[in-house]
């Protein structure tokens, strides 16, 4: 499995092995779509790139991903630029108000909206088409981002684009199912305010998010063992 913790980019893929895990994951959440009754098609899988250097990404498309989610701005530029369309990126890591400019040309969705700084540049720089999520933060862990369960209608409400889901990050753990009460709280607000997407889950635990109504899983390292 590769090593995130050195924080050493991956630099080569191998297309047929990413493709195996691949499907690997697929078949993991058709078996989780199943136990909740939904449809798997209704899951999408975004590859969390942070560790993918920009030289690796073809092999992803290789593979047969289409959903890229970077963290980083400039990685994501740089990406973006040498995969063109072969790949659609959605940013998925922590967005300071001052890159959302640079951003917002590069991706589909921005996962991770949680301050009134960054909808002030949304109001600024987004058009009629740009569509963001909005990171709760439901665990209450102090420094994580996100936007206090009890702030969401108002926040929801002085978005100057259109908010289409949800996105959250329960605490970490190894066991997967102390996640779930964190991901069925957060299909019960999107409900709740009528947002149809969940970015919910990654490789640790998207089984039980995909149980509990995710409708993007951010899995990465999984696929590139």
């Amino acid at each position: 499995m590769v090593n995130v913790a050195s924080a050493e980019p991956i630099t080569q893929l191998d297309p047929e092995r990413v493709a195996r895990n691949l499907d690997r994951v697929r078949a993991r959440i058709a078996a989780a779509a199943e136990r909740a009754g939904r449809d798997p098609s209704d899951v999408e899988i975004c590859v969390a790139t942070k560790y993918v250097a920009a030289e690796a990404m073809p092999a992803l498309a290789q593979a047969g991903i289409t959903l890229a989610g970077e963290n980083r701005q400039q990685d994501l530029a740089a990406k973006r630029e040498l995969v063109g369309d072969r790949l659609t990126f959605d940013f998925i890591g922590h967005l300071q108000s001052r890159k959302v400019k640079l951003v917002l040309p590069h991706v589909r969705l921005i996962h991770s909206v949680a301050s009134d700084s960054v909808l002030g540049q949304l109001e600024k720089h987004g058009t009629p088409d740009t569509e963001v999520l909005v990171e709760v933060n439901l665990s209450g862990e102090p420094g994580k981002s996100g936007i206090p369960p009890d702030r969401l209608e108002e926040f929801l409400r002085r978005s100057p684009v259109a908010v289409v889901g949800l996105m959250t990050m329960p605490p970490l753990t190894e066991d997967p199912e102390r996640s779930r009460p964190y991901f069925k709280q957060l299909r019960e607000l999107a409900a709740k305010h009528g947002l149809p997407r969940l970015s919910m889950g990654t490789t640790q635990d998207f089984e039980p998010a995909v149980e509990e109504g995710a409708t993007i899983v951010r899995v990465g390292t999984i696929l590139f063992g």
